[in-house]
């Protein structure tokens, strides 16, 4: 019988969240800003600035209402770790979910996400799109706060989003999962 041996070939290792959750914990992450896993790589994302910061947080107020109305029983998180697959943990600025006791927020309990975008726009628009695309998350917004314009995705399809539509501040965003949910941008500009 001939017994082969194991090639041994350099190949980067894929963090899974399990141990991406354990590591921070510990505290590993705490000199960052804020870090993600994203298909098992660890990403440090920039420190936030006034413009990203106000637009994150006029945001959370119009969009808290309007989900209020509509949607009682939604829940606004910003940020939030959202568990997307076994080794990805993203942390969106605006999650719109049903509740959730502990932990990182369930893919089933996901509605609305929402990236503002002043230097990540490439990001947001690429890689993060996939990733929410192929999770399968219903709708997601990027606000592009270089070109005053939020870009709306829906209907996740084969890792991308079927229908995309471009609104310039100044107009409301209508969700076209949550029925009803109707956000003024003129807060935005």
């Amino acid at each position: 019988m001939i017994a082969f041996e194991p090639i041994n070939i350099p190949h980067a290792a894929k963090l899974r969240a399990q141990d991406f959750l354990l590591l921070n914990d510990a505290g590993a992450f705490a000199d960052y800003a804020k870090s993600e896993l994203i298909e098992g790589e660890i990403w440090v994302m920039n420190s936030v600035y006034s413009r990203h910061a106000g637009a994150t947080a006029e945001l959370v107020m119009a969009l808290g209402f309007a989900a209020k109305a509509v949607r009682p029983d939604l829940k606004l998180y910003t940020p939030l770790s959202v568990n997307l697959s076994d080794n990805s943990l993203p942390e969106p600025d605006i999650a719109v979910c049903e509740p959730h006791a502990a932990g990182p927020m369930p893919l089933a309990k996901v509605k609305l996400l929402i990236e503002v975008s002043d230097t990540t726009l490439d990001i947001d628009l690429g890689r993060k799109l996939r990733l929410y695309a192929g999770a399968g998350v219903p709708e997601y917004w990027i606000i592009d706060l270089n070109e005053n314009r939020a870009l709306l995705h829906m209907t996740p399809v084969d890792g991308d989003y079927a229908e995309q539509i471009d609104v310039p501040f100044g107009e409301p965003l209508h969700s076209s999962t949550i029925m009803g949910l109707n956000v003024e941008t003129s807060g935005l500009m």
